[in-house]
C-alpha cells in the first residue's frame, strides 16, 4: 500500500550546525545547534517571533540559511535545486493554513503530488490516498470539496496529503492554531496516532497537552534562539530557566 523507505537508523534525521538565518537587519536565527534522531518526536515553542516557525521551514528550504549547515538524512541542504527537491521528498510539511486546491475533491488533493511528483499511477495513488485518508478517520469525504469540509477535516486532509508522498519525516507548523477550539483535539488524536507509530515528528506549537503526551523532548525558544531542551516531565515540572518558568507561567493560568 504504502511506498516503504526505511530511514538509516545510523544517521540522524535532521542535524543542524551553527544555523543563522536573518530577515534583512533581523536575526532571527542564532546558533542553531540540534540533532532529531529517527523516529524522535519534538515539540518547539516559545513566544511570538522567537524564531520556531523559521527553523522548521529551514529544514526543507522554504527558508534559506545563511550560516551554518542543515543535513536531512546525512544529506546537506545546499542552493542545488536537484538536492533540495530530493530531499523534501523525505520531509512532509502541515501548515497553520491548510492550502489546499479548492477545485479539487478530497481525494484529488491527495493523489496529485504522488502522480506528478513520484510518479506513480494513478490508480495505485489513488488506493494509497484512501489508505491514508481512512488513517486519519475520513474516507468518507473523499470525493467532496475543501469548502464542504470543516477547518478541523481540512486539517486532516492536509496531513494525509503530506503522507502520500510516504515522507520520513514531517513537521507540523502551529497546525491547530488557526482552528476553532473543538476541532483541535481531532488534528491533535490525528498527530498522536502518528508519534505512537514512530514518525520522526517536529511540531511548532502552543498546545501543552499534546506536547506533555506526545513529544521525546521540548525545545524552548527565544530571540531566536534555543534557550532550553527538555524531556516533557522535566519541562514542565523543573524548567532549567527562568525565561522557560515565565512562559509556562503566562500560558499555563
Amino acid at each position: 500500500m504504502t511506498i516503504a523507505r526505511s530511514p538509516d537508523p545510523n544517521v540522524a534525521a535532521i542535524e543542524m550546525v551553527a544555523v543563522n538565518k536573518w530577515f534583512g537587519a533581523f536575526h532571527a536565527l542564532r546558533d542553531i545547534d540540534l540533532t532529531v534522531a529517527n523516529g524522535e518526536k519534538i515539540v518547539i515553542c516559545g513566544p511570538s517571533g522567537s524564531g520556531k516557525s523559521t527553523l522548521i521551514r529551514c529544514v526543507n528550504r522554504l527558508e534559506t540559511h545563511q550560516g551554518g549547515k542543515i543535513f536531512v538524512e546525512g544529506k546537506e541542504l545546499t542552493s542545488d535545486l536537484r538536492r533540495v527537491e530530493r530531499i523534501r521528498r523525505d520531509v512532509g510539511m502541515v501548515f497553520q493554513h491548510f492550502n489546499l486546491f479548492p477545485h479539487l475533491t478530497i481525494l484529488e488533493n491527495c493523489v496529485l503530488a504522488p502522480v506528478r511528483v513520484l510518479k506513480l499511477a494513478p490508480e495505485k495513488a489513488r488506493s494509497i490516498a484512501l489508505h491514508y485518508l481512512s488513517k486519519v478517520h475520513i474516507p468518507e469525504q473523499a470525493d467532496k470539496y475543501p469548502g464542504q469540509l470543516s477547518g478541523g477535516q481540512q486539517q486532516r486532509v492536509a496531513i494525509a496529503r503530506a503522507l502520500c508522498m510516504n515522507p520520513k519525516i514531517m513537521l507540523f507548523d502551529e497546525p491547530t492554531s488557526s482552528l476553532d477550539p473543538e476541532m483541535v483535539k481531532e488534528v491533535l488524536d490525528v498527530m498522536a496516532e502518528l508519534a505512537r507509530e514512530g514518525m520522526t515528528m517536529i511540531c511548532v506549537t502552543h498546545e501543552m497537552g499534546f506536547a506533555r503526551r506526545a513529544a521525546d523532548r521540548i525545545i524552548f525558544m527565544d530571540a531566536g534562539a534555543i534557550v532550553e531542551v527538555s524531556r516533557p516531565a522535566e519541562f514542565f515540572d523543573a524548567p532549567k530557566h527562568q525565561r522557560t518558568r515565565r512562559f509556562l507561567d503566562k500560558i499555563l493560568k
